[in-house]
């Protein structure tokens, strides 16, 4: 399947403040994540912030922001981001416009990152898990999120094959930014 930008949104899950130190691997982990970011806004692909219960756990880290232009996030008690109402209806809303496949990134790579991939399967999206953009604190439990998702389905990528596949060739008109991304 190919992943197409006018059939594309993504998720950015609690990428927080006081989460993100936790992280193993945290630094590749918001490298890799803050690039596809950053190039998913010069494609235009909407993108939604979430944040678990950003008062005890404090709003996302500030380059997640910038990057993606907005201060706007979804706070969540939830561990899968689709049992919110309001998240999901934002999920749906870009759906009925075209967009099916949901890119997602972010933290805890095993427990609200792959929940919500889950469920978004089950809701009929496609989830697409970029895999050096997801984080959990301890290796073994991403390692562990990352072979449950395949035996569940869910397609898997990398932060640069994803933003050269929405720009399809080099012919694209800002294939020059993502390439400048990416180095």
């Amino acid at each position: 399947m190919r992943i197409l930008p006018e059939e594309t949104q993504c998720m950015i899950i609690d990428m927080q403040e006081r989460l993100m130190p936790a992280m193993n691997g945290r630094k590749a982990c918001e490298d890799r994540a803050l690039m596809l970011i950053r190039g998913l806004r010069v494609l235009d692909i909407p993108m939604l912030i979430t944040q678990q219960y950003t008062k005890g756990l404090g709003g996302s880290i500030p380059e997640v922001y910038e990057a993606a232009g907005t201060t706007d996030y979804y706070d969540k008690r939830t561990f899968s981001c689709t049992r919110d109402e309001a998240i999901l209806a934002a999920l749906e809303e870009k759906r009925a416009a075209g967009r099916k496949n949901v890119l997602v990134c972010g933290t805890e790579a095993h427990v609200c990152v792959f929940q919500t991939c889950l469920d978004l399967k089950a809701l009929g999206f496609q989830p697409v898990l970029v895999t050096d953009a997801i984080a959990s604190r301890k290796k073994t439990d991403k390692k562990i999120a990352l072979q449950r998702a395949v035996q569940e389905g869910i397609l898997l990528t990398t932060a640069e094959a994803v933003l050269f596949e929405l720009t399809v060739d080099s012919r694209h008109p800002r294939f020059r930014e993502i390439s400048a991304l990416v180095k």
